[in-house]
């Protein structure tokens, strides 16, 4: 018989771990973070102590990886070492993909107006990078500025649901479907096969998402897999039994959102990372660097997966400590990592955050402060 200290132990492993699976839900769940996120907003805020305990974990975290983080944004120094011809690349390839976002939540609000997505995506982005765990924070702030300019709430809920699970199970399934470039390895370190290594990932990833979306039987393998090694990691915790059901019910209701256009979203949802990832070429093409291809995928998973780190606004200092890491894994020297990092960072996370002002601004020039009426 188990020991009540065993007994403890236990119990404060299982609950570690169901609050790393409740953080997943909730993050993937973006219809309860809006209603969390109006909650507050209708009341005085956030409770000052669910604050207090966001701002310390952000604080530990940022001091912990405060060091790479530093070297990062230190090195704007030595930004005469960077090839400015490859700046323009880097912004028009970042537009690209955020005009794909746009178009997948475009056809998931069934036909919004274009500066309504636009406008509002950029707000909620900008707040979502630089509050602590803004995913809800982010997700209200876009609802509500849809919701002013008159689109129903029902289905405005229903398509940033839907696009926020797209994205984040793209997310989820880019780093498997790179893995077989990673076991193969590359004799060539150019950024050219690093570009064609890109193609064909991207490729399986669009031909894997449209058959797990038309099909059961695809999806209901991954849910087998994903359910049988979340039991066996952790195996003093309740079995999930219900997951490739559970994931059928998402699939349906994302179908239902997005409609005839399903496979035009996937594409473009695809295309949205597929942007990003050449935004990184472009970065590391403009320092020089001749990285061994198959890592430098590596590292663009690493960055997208940290972005996801709940702890610091959008990632930071997690994104910059992996990707410098892992660029240096790649072949880059250490100071070339760190400036393709800060090149790459510049564009993907700095940037998007005056144009989330831009955009809110425009929204109120237009709307006003006109609060939409309750249902």
């Amino acid at each position: 018989m188990a020991s009540p200290r065993e007994i403890e132990t236990a119990r404060r492993r299982k609950s570690l771990g169901d609050r790393v699976e409740r953080e997943i839900e909730e993050h993937i769940d973006v219809e309860r973070e809006i209603e969390r996120g109006e909650a507050e907003a209708e009341s005085t805020g956030p409770s000052l102590r669910r604050t207090a305990i966001w701002l310390a974990i952000t604080g530990v975290s940022l001091y912990l990886i405060g060091p790479s983080l530093l070297d990062v944004l230190g090195s704007w120094q030595d930004l005469e070492r960077i090839d400015w011809l490859w700046f323009p690349a880097m912004l028009v390839l970042q537009a690209g993909g955020l005009g794909c976002l746009w178009a997948v939540q475009r056809m998931a609000l069934h036909r919004a107006r274009w500066p309504d997505v636009i406008e509002s995506q950029l707000a909620g982005n900008a707040v979502s990078k630089i509050v602590p765990a803004g995913g809800a924070v982010g997700a209200a702030l876009q609802y509500r500025m849809l919701v002013a300019a008159g689109l129903e709430r029902g289905r405005t809920v229903a398509g940033i649901t839907a696009v926020n699970l797209l994205t984040f199970a793209v997310v989820l399934a880019l780093p498997v479907l790179a893995l077989p470039a990673f076991v193969r390895g590359s004799v060539d370190r150019n950024l050219v096969e690093a570009t064609v290594v890109g193609v064909v990932v991207f490729a399986l990833l669009l031909g894997a998402g449209i058959a797990v979306l038309a099909f059961d039987r695809p999806l209901e393998l991954v849910g087998r897999a994903v359910q049988s090694a979340r039991n066996r990691l952790r195996r003093r915790s309740e079995p999930l039994r219900t997951l490739p059901a559970r994931l059928t019910r998402e699939r349906d209701k994302l179908l239902g959102t997005l409609g005839p256009h399903w496979k035009q979203a996937l594409a473009a949802t695809v295309g949205r990372w597929a942007f990003d990832y050449a935004t990184l070429l472009a970065a590391l093409a403009a320092v020089g660097a001749t990285p061994s291809p198959a890592l430098v995928l590596l590292a663009f998973c690493a960055a997208q997966v940290l972005a996801q780190v709940p702890v610091t606004p959008g990632g930071l200092g997690f994104v910059e400590a992996g990707l410098t890491a892992t660029l240096a894994l790649a072949g880059v020297s250490p100071g070339r990592a760190v400036l393709a990092t800060l090149a790459y960072r510049l564009f993907s996370y700095w940037l998007q955050l005056p144009a989330g002002l831009v955009g809110f601004v425009l929204h109120r020039r237009r709307y006003g402060g006109a609060r939409p009426a309750s249902p």
